[in-house]
C-alpha cells in the first residue's frame, strides 16, 4: 500500500491548553468557544460554510501519545479495542468532532462546541448535513451502561465552564 501524506490545510484555537482538562467530545463542551484558522491558501474553499449551522473538523491529534490498542475510555472503567472507543491513542492519531458554526470572519471559522486542544493542526472541514448525517443508531456498544450524569461528569474531565452541571 503506498504512503499516505497529510497536510494540514488550518489550525484550530480554544481556551483548552491541557488535555486532562479538555472535554471529551462537543457535547460535553457546548460553552467551549473556538476559532478555526483555514491557511489563507485555502479561504476559497470557505465559500458558502456559513450556510451550514455545523461542521465536522478533521483533525491531528498532535498530542495523543504512543498508540494502544486496548484502553479504558474516559466514560468507563473498563478496557476495550480502540477502535471501539474515542480514545485519542490511535494508530493514525485523527481526530473527528461536530461543531456549531457560529459565524465567519474571513478565513475563520468561530465555534462553539470546541473539544480541542488549542493549536491543534485542521486537516479537514465538511459540513454537517441532517439529510445525509442524521442516523437513529439501534446500538450505542458498551457507552449504553453509562448514565447520563456519570457521563457528563466524566466527559466535561474537570473543565469549569458555565454549563457546569
Amino acid at each position: 500500500m503506498p504512503m499516505l501524506t497529510l497536510s494540514p490545510i488550518g489550525v484550530i484555537h480554544s481556551e483548552h491548553r491541557k488535555a486532562e482538562e479538555t472535554p471529551i467530545q462537543p457535547v460535553f463542551a457546548p460553552d467551549c468557544k473556538g476559532r478555526v484558522e483555514v491557511f489563507s491558501e485555502f479561504a476559497e474553499g470557505l465559500k458558502d460554510i456559513e450556510l451550514y449551522s455545523h461542521i465536522y473538523l478533521i483533525y491531528h491529534l498532535h498530542q495523543a501519545g504512543e498508540v494502544r490498542l486496548l484502553t479504558k475510555p474516559f466514560l468507563q472503567d473498563v478496557e476495550h479495542g480502540i477502535f471501539a472507543t474515542r480514545a485519542p491513542w490511535r494508530p493514525n492519531p485523527i481526530g473527528l468532532s461536530i461543531v456549531k458554526l457560529v459565524g465567519r470572519e474571513g478565513n475563520a471559522l468561530l465555534i462553539e462546541g470546541a473539544d480541542i486542544l488549542d493549536g491543534t493542526p485542521l486537516l479537514d472541514i465538511k459540513p454537517y448535513s441532517k439529510r445525509f448525517d442524521n442516523i437513529s443508531t439501534q446500538r450505542n456498544g458498551w457507552q449504553d451502561d453509562v448514565d447520563d450524569a456519570t457521563a457528563w461528569k466524566r466527559g466535561r474531565r474537570g473543565y469549569k465552564g458555565s454549563k457546569e452541571n
